[in-house]
């Protein structure tokens, strides 16, 4: 069987992870990394694998099947995005929720174009959380809708912090408000504010003169991040950063609330505990990885996202092993 050919397109955590994750599926296998550093500073695992400039994307065409984008949402995918769906079919895990609409209309029209598919916003929020979200209102649909992410390190919102004028590092917890799940989980329907959910906590590392007080204003005033909670921001320095907030580790519950016709009220709970956000968002992205492959084999081209992909092309199982062992 010829295996499905991945590319890395960033070497960062999710990137690494990614590289590891490619051991756990045996139809796939590593074929170069697309990196922004000098290629000469990238040491793969992976013995003898091929690192170069993403600016040299093109001459990998033939050689890569499925690019897996493992760059941030912030500053880097609204432009490797397009530029990779043109060339390549492509994965992603673009997480600011407010723009997903217009990112997804961008990588329709240049993965059309170019005869590709593009599946956009995989990893677990959004991902599988939006799959389950779409789920539980679809089974309640008279009924009320709720979200809480962590305790952990959210990547999209550390990388966001680490894209800010004097900072060196950066990592970001969100924290749900223990209160606000309890009264979720009892049965009711509470109207619950943004701000009544969760916290955020950032802890920065800042460059040497840089304006801290500037840096914590500008966090917590951030749009479509942090403008809309409590966030306490916290300085430290690079050394308790390494010490204290290596690990990555995250996780949330996606609950509904509602009545079926009878008046009988339900609550529907799904939940994730993470010890590695990047571990696991690195494999959500190869399940999807998988489907892009499958669903471009068959001319089924364009920008996807979970709800667009059935979940027979997320695994390595034929279509006979499925219904007899998990249906």
């Amino acid at each position: 069987m010829d295996k499905i050919r991945i590319g890395i397109v960033g070497y960062g955590n999710i990137g690494k992870a990614v590289e590891k994750a490619i051991g756990q599926n045996a139809d796939m296998e590593i074929a170069a990394i697309l990196t922004r550093r000098p290629p000469e500073l990238i040491k793969p695992k992976t013995q003898g694998l091929q690192v170069d400039l993403i600016d040299n994307a093109l001459k990998y065409r033939d050689q890569i099947d499925v690019a897996v984008l493992c760059s941030g949402s912030a500053k880097d995918l609204p432009e490797q995005g397009p530029a990779m769906a043109a060339i390549f079919n492509t994965v992603d895990s673009y997480d600011t929720h407010a723009r997903i609409p217009q990112y997804f209309d961008e990588l329709d029209l240049v993965s059309r174009n170019a005869g590709k598919t593009a599946v956009i916003s995989t990893g677990w929020d959004p991902g599988l959380f939006s799959l389950l979200r779409v789920i539980e209102e679809s089974v309640l649909p008279v009924g009320s809708a709720y979200t809480f992410w962590g305790p952990g390190v959210s990547q999209g919102h550390s990388d966001a912090v680490r894209q800010l004028e004097g900072v060196q590092d950066a990592r970001q917890y969100t924290i749900p408000i223990k209160a606000a799940v309890e009264k979720v989980r009892q049965g009711g329907e509470p109207q619950l504010p943004t701000r009544e959910k969760h916290l955020r906590d950032a802890y920065v590392v800042a460059e040497e003169g840089a304006d801290r007080e500037k840096i914590a204003k500008d966090i917590q005033s951030m749009p479509n991040y942090f403008a809309d909670y409590e966030t306490k921001v916290i300085f430290i320095s690079q050394a308790e950063m390494d010490k204290d907030h290596a690990e990555m580790p995250h996780g949330g519950f996606v609950m509904r609330n509602g009545k079926t016709a009878e008046g009988y009220r339900h609550v529907i709970e799904f939940s994730l505990k993470l010890e590695s956000n990047p571990a696991f968002t690195a494999s959500v992205l190869l399940a999807y990885a998988r489907a892009a492959f499958r669903m471009n084999r068959e001319g089924n081209i364009g920008a996807k996202t979970v709800f667009d992909i059935p979940a027979a092309y997320l695994s390595m199982r034929t279509g006979a092993e499925l219904r007899r062992e998990m249906l």
